[in-house]
């Protein structure tokens, strides 16, 4: 059998191949490696490997080959030199960040960030005298202001969660790199599928691949992606000595994931986009915030650096929390829970549950209000969907 290009080739063939490596035994689907270490032919082997002189696997945090391949179809899709898979998206995030800065640097991030980005953005990384600047992230010159001969990283999501501000990649990139600094974007709600960040002028990119890779819910995941240099440095050496690894198992879910990505995302966003249409016509909605509905604040600049409008939907119900707890509560296929990107339509109050640690002035900063509702779409029938959130809203009301 010849060998294939899979740079060449589209993503969804990507993510059903790309990377595979079999066994002596043929196996069709790739095979899952569950052990902690590696068993060498002679003490001369162990050395060289060791010393990095003879290729191979030396123990499981560092390495495995069921996480290899998964970092590899995930570098396929993303277009990246190379990645390095974590337990968990924050995992992602904190090794990213940590692996470019160290005491006497500073950081400059979106304000609008999960609640726990913000903790690593403005108390993690301050208690090891890593400064840190919060912006306006749709505000270029707050980015430009906010940049000092010490910022080596910028950071930011988008869109943001949870209300879907979408942010200037391209632009960001060129302040940060004039600046001396590296951009890292989570990437998550849009998906390696809608948008890019690495062609945007992003230098890592980091997931929590929990969310649309797994899709059905079941294992929790991360993963970085960047140049080569930079991965197979710093970010590796962090992740080896201070051991934030995915599991085997994980990491083969995610494989299995990958294969049906665009499947998934491309049904969930398009009921998303009907979903979105619905609730800006129900009386009980005070606004809805989408990024491909012409009236979101960024549709241009989303519909320019996006392939569609994403999976989640966030809206605004009046009343305040009592209404939003009412309509929440009144739903029957849409389940209350705090993930998103999966094959169940998943719904979250933002202000008690993931940025409910935030001081209520800085959520009222943020956008986030009591009546404010994140609606992530899954791939029930849409029609049963919009009957349910129809229902949700008169119990609202």
């Amino acid at each position: 059998m010849s060998a294939t290009d899979f740079t060449r080739l589209r993503p969804a063939t990507r993510l059903v191949h790309g990377g595979a490596m079999r066994s002596g035994f043929g196996e069709t689907s790739e095979a899952l490696f569950l052990t902690q270490g590696y068993v060498y032919a002679s003490a001369e082997e162990a050395e060289a490997r060791f010393k990095g002189e003879s290729p191979g696997f030396v123990y499981s945090r560092f390495s495995n080959p069921t996480v290899a391949m998964f970092e590899e179809r995930m570098a396929l899709l993303e277009g990246a030199e190379a990645a390095r898979a974590t337990a968990s998206g924050m995992a992602a995030v904190t090794a990213a960040l940590m692996s470019l800065v160290k005491a006497g640097d500073h950081v400059v991030a979106a304000r609008a960030l999960f609640g726990s980005c913000l903790y690593i953005v403005d108390e993690w990384l301050p208690r090891f005298g890593v400064t840190s600047t919060l912006v306006e992230g749709t505000d270029l010159a707050q980015w430009r202001a906010a940049m000092r001969p010490n910022t080596k990283a910028c950071f930011l999501e988008s869109p943001t969660n949870p209300q879907l501000d979408v942010l200037d990649i391209a632009a960001i990139a060129e302040i940060a790199h004039a600046g001396g600094a590296k951009l890292v974007v989570d990437n998550v709600f849009a998906t390696p599928l809608l948008q890019s960040p690495l062609k945007l002028g992003a230098d890592v990119v980091v997931y929590s691949t929990t969310k649309h890779i797994d899709g059905q819910g079941r294992c929790l995941g991360g993963a970085i992606l960047a140049a080569r240099e930079l991965i197979d440095g710093v970010i590796h050496n962090i992740l080896r000595q201070t051991g934030p690894t995915i599991s085997p198992f994980n990491a083969w879910v995610m494989l299995k994931g990958l294969e049906t990505l665009p499947l998934r995302v491309n049904q969930q966003c398009a009921s998303a986009a009907r979903i979105a249409d619905a609730l800006a016509d129900l009386p009980v909605v005070a606004r809805t915030l989408y990024p491909f509905r012409a009236d979101h604040p960024q549709v241009a600049l989303a519909r320019k650096q996006m392939n569609a409008g994403g999976t989640v939907v966030c809206f605004e119900i009046l009343g305040g929390k009592q209404a939003a707890f009412r309509f929440a509560n009144a739903l029957g296929i849409v389940k209350i829970s705090n993930n998103l990107g999966d094959a169940k339509s998943l719904i979250t109050h933002p202000a008690t549950t993931t940025h409910q640690r935030l001081a209520p002035e800085t959520r009222a900063t943020m956008g986030i209000t009591e009546g404010m509702l994140r609606l992530s779409v899954g791939l029930e029938d849409v029609d049963d969907l919009l009957d349910d959130i129809a229902q949700a809203a008169r119990a609202a009301a």
